[in-house]
């Protein structure tokens, strides 16, 4: 992989971790449009822990509100909110233990999975965007939902922002709420996993097949990426913007099942 190609698929991985376009789907794209072939997750890791980072970098408040809430070791809202997160990671966690190969392997299953994913993203979208629910505050069961929707949605091609905040939207939980829960919630689980590749050596240069300069140019593509695609799609979703999103899946859905048909 070029310098060049890991800028574009920084850049790409960067603007659609947030947009509710599938972040996956977009770079299996990208690697199919320039003809990368990749058989490890180095990459999408490195680049996932640079929206990561975009991600602390815009909640900064909020993590070091919930921080000083949670060490003071009594019932508050941030303890409460902390206790959420932790729920809602459980599904994933299920999916990293024992499904793991099986999820790479998906990942290695070309444009067909993508543009399904990618259909069924757009079904999301377009259903809380007309099912309107009574709002509520973000419980301990819709916490444990998204998670769930997280964990389906490291399908290549099916959103985690699209499907979370959908989730979210649909289950009732307020709009200025649902965004920045599904940001936040997928901390830990990210950047555990780098550092559990980072350990097994799995991050090495040697095992990745991609130089040291190339990576850093895609973390750093993704990092720009993600803090403007973020701020963006928080405002959208406080809006309820998200139509546009879902018959652009759509399009992309259908050009990625024409594309492996015809």
């Amino acid at each position: 992989m070029s310098g060049l190609e890991s800028v574009l698929l920084g850049f790409i991985q960067g603007l659609t971790e947030f947009l509710p376009v599938s972040s996956s789907g977009h770079l299996a794209i990208g690697k199919e449009i320039l003809g990368i072939e990749s058989d490890n997750l180095a990459f999408e890791i490195i680049v996932h822990a640079a929206t990561v980072t975009s991600t602390i970098v815009v909640f900064r408040d909020e993590i070091w509100k919930l921080f000083k809430g949670f060490f003071k070791f009594k019932a508050n809202e941030e303890t409460s909110y902390v206790y959420k997160i932790i729920i809602s990671m459980i599904p994933v966690l299920i999916i990293g233990l024992f499904f793991k190969n099986y999820v790479e392997t998906i990942f290695g299953s070309g444009l067909l999975i993508v543009g399904i994913c990618l259909m069924l993203t757009a079904l999301l979208l377009t259903l809380s965007n007309y099912y309107k629910p009574k709002e509520r505050e973000l419980s301990y069961k819709s916490a444990f939902l998204i998670g769930v929707a997280q964990a389906v949605a490291v399908l290549p091609g099916l959103s985690r922002s699209g499907t979370t905040i959908s989730t979210g939207l649909l289950l009732g939980v307020k709009k200025d709420q649902v965004a920045k829960f599904s940001f936040l919630m997928v901390l830990v689980p990210v950047l555990g996993e780098a550092f559990l590749e980072l350990v097994s050596g799995n991050l090495s240069l040697s095992s990745s097949g991609i130089s040291a300069t190339s990576l850093m140019l895609g973390f750093i593509s993704a990092f720009v990426a993600g803090l403007l695609a973020c701020k963006l799609m928080v405002a959208l979703v406080s809006r309820a913007k998200l139509l546009g999103f879902a018959i652009y899946c759509a399009v992309a859905g259908l050009i990625c099942l024409g594309y492996v048909i015809f």
